[in-house]
């Protein structure tokens, strides 16, 4: 493609929702806007993906392949593995051999690995990441309707009368389709809103009903609802008579309504759990919404069913604005699913019975395939760990930071006999471990198809050149196989020839029996692949693509025996994971609004860096005073399984006896703050899919002599931590990088370490003492670096000091703001919006100009706009603002 003025329509990369995205090309810059014609966001967009064009730089990507640490090239990168995986399989059977991917990978991609493990290899043993995201999902749908078939679309969600979301914070995690829910609920038309979340999240704070359940509960309330419709004469019992079996079962499982007793373990009021269900019983359409709060669960499929199960029940399902509707958590999970990613299924939703092994036994055209399930992702990697998987491949996934029990998986890493990692940058903590390491596209050189929440594939279409000698991860596994002597069933010109056999597996012998077909696109020429529109599954040959995601079950024909959907018996005591008196609080891991998985794409983008900087530990004020530890401080977080270093937060959106923290750190952005090091991820026996949501864990103080904010002008910084710090993070913000530093211990040279961060710079101004020590480099009269050293961290100074680095030259009230520890003063205060410094009439705009600003305490907010520095009846308004950031839109990004 030439670097001329050029827009692409193609998909975003980040989660399940799938927006269609139009990109420009002028000369290297890239733009990135919603695609207005897009049906899953018709234009809308969300932070990270107005911030897509911040992260498609070459710096730091892996531009050639390495083999045993020295660069090389494909020819003898491809040699080796397939020589080592032709060898261990030869030597040790099909059990040897694995591969572990990726809910990022292209449809296309993802087939070719499928095909390539479970064909040519005979192997089941190729899991997913999305194994971590929705594999609970999969396993209820497949329990309750005989496949995995989502049953609901987004129009779904705007077409309700009522939206419950369930361990889902749609507005951080999904936040177009939070913005398609919240434009139908303006002016108090739109659907009511229900939020089943242990936290106060931003989603919840906009909810009618915010029900703050136990973790683990949902089974609980889910249970009790049933025995509600059940109570009040809510079942639809000509439609549980013609459509369903086993009501009588799960009634009897859920037990008797009990309101009193069910809202105690729920930890919620009995008036709030009976206003639900009373809401959900009279409203005629309901979509049930849930994601990684319900999956991520030692008994996460028992949750899913539950849901399904009500609305079974009460006949809502299969009409519009009805139906239990999973949001994936990754963009292309669902079509991981279709193509068998996962262990234990096949290949186009057919699963290991006989029958469907010989059927795609006979399509790929192979001796023998896989005949039954693999091993699941965790229990890969144990089987890595005690030697039985020999040769490894992951592709497009952190393994090492992701998964529960870390230091497991990473010692597993150290011992694989043989480990490939197909990556886009070199330094992840997995492709540490690697044999050799294969350079892949990114989003943004890639080409093929993507299938989102609501069943609708999209194409995603490459608009740069690849760089270096990166190639699409279907290319290295077809050059793999070739040399396995498997040429010939690999042996594909591009990805629209992929996509086409892909189509065409999905409609083979099929005449009905899976939902999943999309024969009609399996004679789709290149160029009408090239133009392929968004569409939604089913598909068939002579037939029209599904008008709308829920009319899938608008018959109330389901996929089991007699077409009957199948309510679940489910346990209603849920999982409680115990705290005690040595782990006093429960720990919950999640996403942030602007960061993803484990950062790779995200940190690059410097607007992104500035809602969360640093990795956090949130909890309730109750519990910090409690085990005196305070704001702002180091502490570390200790479980059965491992340790992580985290700065403290306090915030009103946790309960007490309760924390969080998110699960995007890794390696190379921070020196001790891994989520998985702390969970020890408890497996739902039905899907496989480890609990990370509940986990017993103590707090602690960090012991820190000295803390330090190291800010360095982008082309000073490097990547190394600097030398003698115990903690350490790194965020790339927009004038500078920015390092938080602890040190446990005291040194009688902190100038001199200082001014050794600063060699180069023409001068270098030096303020404080013992307690606190500031030095500032300057070159060409312009700010270069900045060193803060402390008895008292400075870490909500790091935004207004950042913006220093801009200022050309360094002005005197600059100068006098950095000796003073304030930032500058802004424009006298507007009264802009509602009133809240009575004294120099400031109001929320005055306080929102501090906040974007880098404000980040009381007395900032004063120094800049005055608020809370006379009287002081404004500064409880001020704290609660900012005991609140974690959950407060701050206009710190863009499309916010």
């Amino acid at each position: 493609m030439t670097a001329g003025n050029t827009e692409t329509a193609t998909t975003c990369p980040y989660c399940g929702v799938g927006c269609g995205l139009r990109v420009s090309r002028f000369g290297d810059a890239v733009q990135v806007t919603g695609d207005p014609a897009h049906p899953a966001n018709g234009g809308r967009l969300c932070a990270k993906g107005s911030q897509l064009g911040a992260t498609v730089a070459l710096d730091n990507r892996l531009l050639a392949p390495v083999v045993d640490g020295v660069e090389s090239d494909w020819g003898t990168a491809l040699d080796r593995v397939a020589e080592r995986f032709a060898a261990v399989r030869a030597e040790h059977g099909p059990g040897s051999v694995a591969m572990y991917v990726s809910g990022q990978l292209l449809t296309e991609d993802y087939y070719a690995a499928n095909k390539f493990m479970k064909g040519a290899l005979a192997s089941a043993n190729i899991d997913t990441n999305s194994r971590l995201c929705m594999a609970s999902a999969v396993a209820g749908h497949k329990r309750a309707f005989g496949e995995d078939t989502v049953p609901c679309g987004y129009d779904d969600v705007e077409a309700a009368d009522l939206v419950v979301l369930v361990g889902s914070n749609l507005a951080w995690c999904h936040p177009v389709l939070y913005q398609r829910l919240q434009a139908s609920r303006e002016d108090g038309a739109g659907p009511m809103l229900v939020v089943l979340d242990p936290r106060r999240t931003a989603t919840a704070a906009e909810a009618d009903l915010h029900l703050a359940v136990s973790p683990g509960s949902d089974t609980t309330v889910f249970n009790g609802l049933l025995a509600w419709l059940a109570e009040h004469d809510s079942i639809d019992q000509p439609y549980v008579d013609a459509h369903t079996e086993g009501l009588d079962d799960a009634l009897a499982a859920a037990g008797p309504l009990d309101l009193a007793e069910r809202a105690g373990r729920c930890g919620v009021s009995a008036a709030d759990l009976a206003s639900f269900y009373r809401l959900f019983a009279d409203s005629d359409r309901v979509v049930t919404v849930f994601s990684q709060g319900v999956n991520q669960s030692s008994v996460g499929t028992d949750k899913v069913n539950a849901i399904i199960n009500v609305h079974l029940a009460s006949g809502r399902i299969g009409r519009k604005g009805c139906g239990p509707f999973s949001i994936t958590g990754q963009p292309n999970a669902m079509g991981g699913r279709e193509v068998g990613g996962l262990a234990n299924q096949l290949a186009a939703h057919m699963d290991f019975e006989a029958d469907n092994v010989d059927r795609v036994r006979r399509f790929w055209g192979f001796g023998a395939v896989a005949g039954a399930p693999g091993l699941k992702a965790v229990d890969l990697f144990e089987a890595v760990g005690r030697g039985e998987i020999k040769a490894l491949w992951v592709m497009g996934t952190n393994p090492a930071v992701s998964l529960p029990r870390s230091q497991r998986v990473r010692e597993a890493l150290a011992q694989c006999e043989f480990l490939v990692v197909s990556e886009v940058v070199p330094d992840t903590d997995t492709a540490a471990f690697a044999d050799v390491l294969l350079p892949a596209l990114a989003w943004g050189e890639k080409d093929g198809t993507v299938t989102n929440s609501e069943r609708r594939i999209s194409r995603q279409r490459a608009f740069l050149p690849a760089p270096g000698q990166a190639r699409p991860d279907w290319q290295a596994i077809a050059g793999v196989a070739r040399r396995m002597g498997f040429g010939p069933s690999f042996d594909w010109a591009g990805s629209a020839a992929i996509f086409r056999e892909h189509a065409a597996l999905s409609a083979f012998e099929n005449n009905g029996a899976r939902d999943f077909d999309i024969g009609a696109l399996a004679a789709l020429g290149d160029d009408g692949y090239d133009a392929l529109e968004p569409v939604c599954w089913p598909f068939p040959e002579g037939g029209p693509p599904a008008a709308r995601p829920v009319d899938i079950f608008a018959d109330g024909q389901f996929r089991r025996p007699g077409g009957r959907a199948r309510l679940v018996a489910v346990n209603s005591a849920g999982t409680r994971a115990a705290t005690d008196t040595t782990r006093p609080l429960m720990l919950n891991s999640g996403r942030l609004r602007d960061q993803w998985h484990t950062m790779t794409r995200t940190a690059r983008a410097p607007r992104l860096n500035r809602h969360a900087p640093e990795p956090c530990l949130y909890l309730h004020r109750a519990d910090a005073r409690r085990l005196r530890l305070v704001a702002d401080s180091l502490v570390r977080v200790r479980s059965c399984e491992g340790q992580a270093d985290l700065r403290l937060k306090l915030s009103s959106s946790v309960g007490q006896g309760q924390a969080f923290m998110p699960m995007h750190w890794s390696g190379p952005y921070a020196s001790s703050a891994l989520a998985g090091s702390l969970f020890a991820g408890a497996l739902d026996p039905h899907s496989g899919q480890p609990e990370l949501k509940a986990q017993a864990v103590s707090v602690e103080p960090l012991a820190v002599a000295r803390h330090g904010l190291e800010l360095l002008a982008h082309d000073r910084a490097d990547t190394a931590p600097p030398h003698g710090a115990d903690y350490w993070a790194h965020a790339r913000l927009d004038h500078c990088e920015a390092r938080f530093l602890g040190f446990s211990d005291e040194r009688d040279d902190w100038v001199e370490w200082a001014r050794s961060r600063l060699v180069g710079c023409d001068s270098v101004l030096s303020f404080g003492g013992d307690e606190s020590l500031v030095l500032a480099g300057l070159v060409d009269e312009r700010l270069a670096g900045l060193v803060l050293l402390g008895r008292q961290p400075r870490v909500r100074d790091v935004h207004w000091l950042a913006g220093l680095f801009a200022e050309a030259p360094l002005g005197a009230a600059s100068r006098r703001a950095i000796l003073a520890g304030m930032p500058p003063a802004l424009d006298a205060p507007t009264g802009e919006g509602d009133a809240i410094c009575a004294c120099f009439g400031a109001g929320s705009g005055d306080i929102d100009r501090a906040l974007e600003a880098g404000a980040a305490s009381t007395a900032a907010i004063g120094a800049m706009v005055r608020a809370g520095s006379n009287c002081g009846a404004c500064l409880p308004e001020l704290r609660q603002v900012l005991d609140e950031d974690d959950e407060l839109p701050l206009k710190m990004a863009a499309g916010e």
